[in-house]
């Protein structure tokens, strides 16, 4: 039998159609399949406007946010993936209300994340026919985010490629997190080397070595 596994809390982030919502899924049902019990919290934010049937006003993100991290808070799983944080909410808050009053209880709330991976815009936007606004939107909801991490120094990776690529690099983040190897071949987890963590997280440049290097591994 497995020894039991510390709970690990896994933030995905980034702007609407970056791909948080399908590498979610395709972690949950990796790890659950690798017996890593493993939940998701789904994005408050979307489960919100799809009810109310419209997208939230400024002054009803705060409880949006606040929601979001009671979720993923309250979680006991071993793996928790949150399908987006309270950064998301308070980057849309900032970029169509001017409003920066949830950055401070957002930041605070992420720095109790464990892992934090950043989707890459790498991938085509699609609209769904509900609230997706452009792409450029999901651009400067990137630029918030990176902004706002760097400046509270929190530790990001992030995962480009398609579907597969991302869900290797993701796999390859949380099993160092875990000192567990959940992928193979993954050159970064060593034996005595215990959490990975990218010396460089926010340096594109890094970031786009790291994709590269998945990419030919993937094709050997």
């Amino acid at each position: 039998m497995l020894p039991v596994l510390p709970m690990l809390r896994v933030a995905l982030l980034g702007g609407e159609s970056s791909g948080k919502t399908t590498l979610a899924r395709q972690l949950s049902a990796s790890l659950n399949s690798a017996g890593v019990r493993c939940e998701v919290v789904a994005e408050h934010l979307r489960l919100w406007s799809e009810l109310a049937g419209r997208a939230p006003q400024a002054d009803e993100q705060a409880a949006i946010a606040a929601e979001q991290t009671r979720q993923i808070e309250q979680s006991s799983a071993e793996v928790v993936i949150a399908d987006t944080s309270a950064m998301v909410v308070a980057a849309y808050s900032e970029h169509y209300f001017a409003d920066r009053s949830l950055w401070p209880q957002a930041v605070a709330a992420q720095r109790r994340i464990d892992l934090t991976l950043l989707m890459g815009l790498d991938i085509p936007w699609h609209h769904d026919g509900f609230f997706r606004d452009s792409p450029a939107v999901r651009e400067a909801v990137d630029s918030l985010l990176r902004r706002e991490l760097g400046q509270a120094g929190i530790a990001f990776q992030t995962v480009y490629g398609d579907q597969g690529v991302r869900l290797k690099a993701a796999l390859a983040a949380i099993g160092g997190a875990l000192g567990r190897p959940l992928v193979s071949d993954d050159p970064r987890l060593r034996a005595g080397q215990g959490r990975w963590q990218c010396e460089a997280c926010s340096d594109p440049d890094c970031e786009h070595r790291l994709f590269r290097d998945l990419l030919a591994r993937r094709s050997n």
